[in-house]
């Protein structure tokens, strides 16, 4: 009963993709990011697919064509590569969804996972007589492709190894739910900042890598002291904007404060990994809230546009705002006083 429930739940999930449209003219796939809780439950396959709906229940489901749902509990290159993205990959040429070009939407581990196929694709594809996927962009929430410190620790205490204290006890508790054991680190190992850095660092295929990137925290910033400047209380800037290297940065632009503020910024990210451009940027936006429908204030823009490789132009509206207190100037991203940042990155697919 338990096996048939999943079934009919999953089969539902399906179905939401399937039967709504693209969001715009392009199809748009979804990566989920990492899920805890599948160190210790180790899914099968089933429910694999149906964790990853309900990954992006809140909003991103209803918006998407296709997912490439995998489990937490194994390495990218692994059985996440061999057994989800490679039948999934084929899946897509087959039925021709990437013909006219697709936007794949990432979030956290997403990204990595998202930066490892964009690497492979083309020659797994063409080695088994297929089409390679037409990818014009993708649009990375949170993006951990950079890794995340919090990585680096939980496999620390999961080993015993390196230091430990109460505060980084109660800071990896927060983050995956329990103190993971060496034998159920699986995709963790993958989030260390040197094995992300190493994974796919220069993919063949020139895709945009399109970010949006928060300044918040669901952990009250109990984990912001065990992350390098700036993080949305999972990753630091580094990672989210895509810097080139990992470091202290306090904004994804040189010129623009997470909050909007115009003026210099002396740690803002200048060097970016290949294709990587940070788009939006939002104060109050935590890791999770970046895929979520719940407001969390006004955003700014790292840049005004975004080529994609079908030559198309994503063009970001915005205005300059003077604070009569201290004279000095914001800018906001029209919508933004009302709508989400994935509702505003909706509307840029459209």
């Amino acid at each position: 009963m338990k096996r048939l429930t999943k079934g009919i739940i999953t089969a539902l999930a399906t179905l939401s993709c399937s039967a709504n449209a693209a969001v715009g003219e392009h199809p748009v796939i979804l990566i989920h990011g990492f899920q805890a809780g599948q160190l210790q439950t180790k899914p099968d396959s089933l429910e694999v697919e149906t964790d990853g709906a309900a990954y992006w229940r809140d909003y991103w489901l209803a918006k998407a064509d296709d997912r490439i749902d995998w489990p937490s509990h194994e390495r990218v290159a692994g059985k996440i590569s061999t057994d989800y993205i490679w039948p999934k990959l084929q899946e897509l040429s087959r039925k021709q969804t990437c013909l006219k070009g697709c936007i794949f939407v990432t979030h956290s581990t997403g990204d990595l996972v998202a930066r490892y196929m964009i690497d492979n694709q083309a020659n797994w594809l063409e080695n088994s007589g297929l089409q390679p996927l037409n990818i014009i962009a993708t649009f990375d929430f949170a993006g951990a492709g950079g890794g995340s410190e919090l990585g680096d620790l939980a496999i620390n205490v999961a080993e015993g190894s390196g230091w430990i204290n109460a505060g980084l006890k109660s800071a990896i508790k927060l983050w995956l739910g329990e103190i993971p054991d060496s034998k159920n680190t699986g995709v963790l190992n993958d989030l260390k900042v040197a094995n992300a850095r190493q994974l796919s660092p220069m993919p063949e295929g020139r895709v945009p890598r399109v970010r949006f990137t928060g300044d918040g925290s669901d952990f009250f910033q109990l984990t912001a002291g065990f992350l390098p400047g700036h993080d949305d209380g999972v990753v630091a800037s580094h990672s989210s904007c895509g810097a080139s290297r990992a470091g202290d940065f306090n904004s994804c632009s040189v010129s623009i404060a997470y909050d909007g503020k115009l003026a210099p910024q002396s740690n803002g990210v200048s060097d970016f990994m290949p294709d990587h451009y940070p788009l939006l940027m939002g104060e109050g936006y935590s890791h999770g809230g970046l895929i979520s429908n719940a407001y969390s204030g006004q955003v700014t823009a790292a840049k005004p546009q975004v080529m994609l490789t079908n030559g198309k132009a994503l063009t970001v509206n915005s205005t300059d705002e003077k604070y009569w207190l201290t004279g000095y100037y914001y800018r906001y991203v029209d919508g933004s006083e009302n709508q989400t940042m994935s509702q505003l990155a909706t509307e840029l697919l459209n």
